[in-house]
């Protein structure tokens, strides 16, 4: 018989620890051979030439490699991008050499291990929704869409009367919704703000009733502090908020006095970036600062790459298709693809027919690592998530 050849994916250590067991290597060779399994690719920026040449004569003496700017070695620049290449092994030594060296490379060495560990993947957790909870990471989450706005972009009007709104509500929640978001103000492409008292006007009716109605938690789609906390007196359950924290500060001070769940989506005004991912990641790491300075626990925040919001149709598709660098947050992630543009331009569909565009978006998140899907089609999404958890989750399907 031949010898046969083939690759293996490797995503983590407790994967590579199992890989190397399965072939009968003893418990003391597993654990020494694990971190040697594992590849990964860091990218620092801001790396001044002092700190980029220390960072790349250590991962060249471990063995890993390391890429900087031309200019880095003579400092004809200021700063430099660094690349880091190596197996979690090599990565090892090289924080400990880091950690004894000055120009605030010590500090780089905990940022490197806290991203490392972030990458190891999200264990389950149960989030404390207030009154209510939720359990990340078991299988992907469904948040049903609830706009009671006259002009949103796939159903404006259909909700806006309050009963109407309560028995759609009801019935995301039987067609399989795990949270229902409610907003009152549009945020398709060329809306106009609305003030805090007519936002206000179009959700507390709904909102006086709605937490009682169903059994699930209840998220409010806004921007504003004040109607975030009338919200959230009436019953909401989760601050959703799509400027994440940057249209209104306040915000972060009400999600913390509540001890409410955040939501935050990544948004700009125009398309330009200077590294589209690491643009997004660092706005990231802010809202999140931002947050933890007003006293909300990082546990309690979500992210959201907001696909459709500060990106052209091909940023858009590059961020689904680079998902997985959300990871090195080490956040839940919340993809809200749902009848999209990006759908729309790519398909050449209107608001009412994007189902199977939405599933091939939804479908492409799951197998990237995304926990909470927020969607339109509630029934329909919910029959491709639980296919898609079947896949990637390997999580046991009921029978029947």
């Amino acid at each position: 018989m031949s010898i046969q050849v083939r690759n293996i994916e490797i995503k983590n250590r407790e994967q590579a620890l199992a890989e190397i067991a399965a072939i009968g290597a003893d418990r003391t060779g597993c654990r020494l051979m694990a971190p040697k399994a594992v590849h990964r690719l860091l990218k620092l920026s801001g790396v001044n030439p002092k700190q980029a040449n220390i960072i790349k004569q250590e991962m060249l003496g471990k063995g890993g490699e390391a890429a900087i700017a031309r200019g880095a070695a003579d400092g004809t620049v200021e700063e430099t991008d660094v690349l880091l290449m190596g197996t979690l092994k090599q990565y090892e030594a090289l924080m400990a050499k880091l950690r004894l060296q000055p120009f605030g490379l010590a500090a780089l060495a905990g940022e490197i291990r806290q991203v490392l560990q972030n990458l190891e993947g999200r264990r389950p957790c149960r989030l404390d929704c207030r009154s209510r909870s939720l359990v990340l990471g078991e299988r992907t989450l469904i948040m049903g869409i609830l706009n009671v706005t006259p002009d949103s972009f796939s159903d404006g009007g259909r909700f806006n009367d309050p009963e109407r709104a309560l028995e759609h509500a009801r019935q995301m929640v039987a067609d399989g919704a795990d949270i229902i978001d409610l907003g009152g103000e549009s945020t398709r492409p060329g809306y106009e703000a609305i003030p805090e008292d007519e936002e206000l006007r179009r959700v507390m009716p709904v909102l006086e009733k709605l937490p009682a109605e169903i059994d699930v938690p209840v998220s409010i789609d806004t921007t504003k502090a004040g109607v975030a906390r009338r919200a959230l007196e009436a019953g909401a359950h989760i601050i959703n908020d799509q400027w994440a924290l940057r249209a209104d500060p306040d915000l972060a001070g009400v999600a913390a006095g509540y001890d409410a769940p955040m939501i935050l989506m990544h948004n700009q005004q125009g398309t330009e970036y200077r590294d589209m991912m690491g643009d997004m990641i660092a706005f990231f790491r802010e809202s999140m600062a931002i947050a933890e300075r007003a006293g909300l626990c990082r546990d309690k925040i979500i992210i959201d790459p907001g696909i459709g919001f500060g990106k052209t149709l091909e940023q858009n598709l590059e961020v689904m298709r680079r998902l997985r660098e959300l990871d090195c947050l080490g956040r839940p992630v919340l993809l809200g693809t749902s009848r999209k543009s990006l759908i729309a331009k790519t398909l050449h569909l209107p608001a009412d027919q994007r189902v199977e565009g939405t599933a091939a978006t939804v479908a492409i998140g799951i197998a990237a690592g995304v926990d909470i899907v927020r969607v339109h089609d509630v029934k329909e999404m919910a029959r491709v998530a639980r296919m898609t958890d079947a896949m990637v989750r390997r999580r046991d399907i009921p029978a029947g």
